[in-house]
């Protein structure tokens, strides 16, 4: 079944408390977001690449390629007002069936078997969700109250959210909710069960400063 990784990239760099998108930033010799192509590329070398970014960026984007000799065939797309908007947007570039893995672009440290693993499922069931469990205590606040709960319960959720290329596109073509905060939000408001695996811890999301500095150290030892 063909395969194409849509890469999203909409960060303006404001938590990381600089000018330059984090996805830009040089992680161990080159931009955070040529990383994360290079995990899809060695999980299955013909992938199809689809690539949005917010249209201010594109330029800049283009100049870092041809920089760092970043030579990944890939579609470029400008993003939308809203992350919703960007994934429908990046969607459109894709005309065929087959698996979508829609990604975060700060997420360069997921692993070939996350990949495969949603792949897999995504394959047999329309789709999969990569999660991991909590390592920390869990509370909930209730009416000015915090209470305990189960952290078994509870999963946290990172990309890629992979889908059957049919199934999600149709998804995105109801209207926004507010509720959409991610792509497995959007499916399952029309009525999909949303199938989870097993994602892996160093597949972070860089989004603060010692995120980088993370990153770089796991990056040495993966």
């Amino acid at each position: 079944m063909k395969k194409f990784a849509l890469i999203v990239a909409g960060g303006s760099g404001t938590r990381m408390k600089g000018k330059l998108p984090k996805q830009f930033l040089e992680l161990n010799g080159k931009p955070v977001l040529m990383h994360t192509f290079e995990a899809f590329q060695k999980y299955d070398s013909k992938i199809d690449f689809v690539l949005v970014l917010p249209e201010i960026q594109l330029i800049n984007w283009k100049k870092l390629c041809v920089e760092y000799d970043f030579n990944i065939k890939h579609s470029l797309v400008s993003g939308g007002e809203t992350r919703f908007q960007s994934v429908k947007n990046g969607l459109s570039k894709i005309e065929v069936d087959g698996i979508v893995f829609i990604h975060d672009g700060v997420r360069p440290l997921v692993s070939v078997q996350t990949i495969d693993n949603c792949y897999k499922t995504a394959q047999g069931k329309g789709n999969a969700l990569p999660v991991i469990s909590p390592s920390e205590s869990v509370r909930e606040m209730i009416n000015g109250n915090s209470l305990t709960v189960d952290r078994g319960r509870y999963f946290l959720v990172q990309t890629p959210q992979t889908f059957k290329v049919s199934i999600i596109k149709k998804a995105y073509q109801q209207d926004y909710l507010g509720k959409f905060t991610d792509d497995a939000s959007v499916l399952e408001n029309t009525g999909h069960k949303i199938h989870l695996v097993e994602g892996n811890r160093s597949n972070i999301k860089i989004t603060y400063p010692e995120d980088l500095l993370i990153a770089s150290s796991l990056q040495l030892v993966l």
